[in-house]
């Protein structure tokens, strides 16, 4: 067998170069879950803990009573007299009213938040009109104005328009915000392609429906998380409620107040009001978190 024939028969029974599976060191397979080590299960278990733990006093200042709560060390373990306390809370600050009116006041202002601050941000992004950038960056500008300025010609305004002391003068001046409107001019810039709308613009569609039927369903996942953060917000607010509305038609934050209106503050009392104001918080997460969660991680993927 000549030397020819021994190299022909060796190159034949060789796997081909293109046929070759390339091995890129470091680079996980199709399917692989990365598992982290030890130090960073022990990093989000300390950043839990410190997260759980001021609910976790508020709870256990609002089982004790005034004496023990200020006491040295303070207690760390719930006492006995949470339901009492809570019940008390209750009724001292007429919670019941100012829980409706706070879910009034923050339902609306995220709703009309959400809805404004996507058709402009959708504006912002994606349509193109004369003095765009200037319109822009004139509500960018405004964020840089201290909200303190404009409280006592807001507050002549509410009260020549009739609205002293009632909720329609905390939901007006919130409807929308320039946070909101860049946040959603930012995110639907990157998620939603020009491909799209110049579908829609070729099948005859007018710029509601692109919003309607297009921006939407993409803006979706951001959308849940601007509701989120404005509804907290609105929720907690207590500068411009405090200055508007009275204790006859309070919000949350401003019927708490009453529990630290007496010469001596009691604390646990104080702390199970508190406790009863971050509850709704509290709920509204555990039910819409996850979708929450999952419409960002469903738009990061898209994106």
């Amino acid at each position: 067998m000549t030397t020819d024939t021994l190299q022909a028969r060796q190159d034949g029974t060789r796997t081909s170069p293109s046929k070759r599976r390339l091995r890129i060191p470091g680079r996980v397979g199709a399917g692989r879950q990365h598992h982290a080590g030890p130090g960073t299960y022990i990093l989000l278990a300390v950043a839990a803990v410190l997260s759980i733990f001021p609910l976790y006093w508020t709870m256990v200042a609002a089982s004790t009573d005034n004496t023990r709560v200020t006491q040295t060390p303070p207690p760390f373990l719930p006492g006995p007299h949470l339901f009492e306390n809570l019940g008390k809370a209750w009724q001292d600050a007429a919670l019941g009213k100012a829980m409706v009116n706070s879910m009034i006041v923050a339902g609306t202002i995220a709703t009309s938040t959400v809805l404004f601050a996507t058709l402009a941000g959708f504006a912002f992004a994606k349509l193109r009109f004369k003095g765009r950038n200037i319109a822009l960056t004139l509500v960018i500008g405004t964020m840089l104005v201290p909200p303190q300025l404009a409280v006592v010609p807001l507050f002549l305004l509410m009260t020549d328009l009739g609205w002293g002391q009632k909720l329609p003068a905390v939901i007006f001046p919130t409807l929308v915000s320039a946070v909101g409107v860049f946040f959603m001019r930012q995110y639907l810039a990157d998620a939603l392609p020009d491909e799209l709308i110049e579908a829609g613009r070729v099948d005859g569609a007018h710029s509601l429906r692109i919003f309607w039927s297009i921006v939407l369903p993409v803006a979706r996942p951001a959308m849940a998380v601007l509701f989120m953060i404005t509804f907290v917000h609105a929720w907690n607010d207590f500068f411009w409620p405090f200055i508007v509305l009275d204790m006859t038609n309070p919000t949350v934050p401003v019927a708490l107040t009453q529990l630290s209106a007496g010469y001596v503050r009691d604390q646990s009392l104080i702390m199970a009001g508190a406790l009863l104001g971050t509850l709704p918080l509290l709920a509204m997460f555990i039910v819409f978190g996850r979708q929450i969660v999952g419409g960002i991680m469903q738009g990061a993927v898209k994106g």
